[in-house]
């Protein structure tokens, strides 16, 4: 009955991954692949690690699966978020269907007060 359950968990995983795959071709910019690559390894890979863990129902693999698991979700969310940033401050611009903007109001408000202390500095 486990390997069952361990069955359709895995093709749950397997499709998250599917999805993001079709994500990172059909998206239109590079935040929204990034979103799709997210899904992908935080639900994708945790749905493929949780059927492993029904599956082999040892204790060094589910301790194995399970800090697998903690760390993708501690890491990926946040390397995708600090990537997106970056990308945001340096690469291309929002696909043109996106309708809201809300980094780009903090960041020209961030640059402008850096410059004024660049100005106040290079004064003195």
């Amino acid at each position: 009955m486990s390997e069952y359950l361990a069955a359709a968990v895995l093709l749950i995983g397997a499709f998250f991954m599917l999805v993001a795959g079709l994500g990172l071709i059909r998206l239109p910019d590079v935040y929204s692949r990034m979103h799709a690559a997210t899904k992908a390894t935080t639900f994708g890979m945790g749905g493929i690690l949780s059927a492993v863990i029904l599956f082999f129902q040892a204790a060094h693999v589910a301790t194995h699966a399970i800090l697998a698991i903690f760390f993708l979700f501690l890491t990926a969310p946040v390397a995708a978020h600090l990537i997106s940033r970056a990308a945001y401050r340096k690469g291309p611009g929002l696909a043109p269907v996106t309708r809201l903007d809300e980094y780009g109001p903090y960041l020209a408000r961030e640059r402008s007060t850096s410059q004024t202390k660049n100005d106040i500095n290079s004064h003195n």
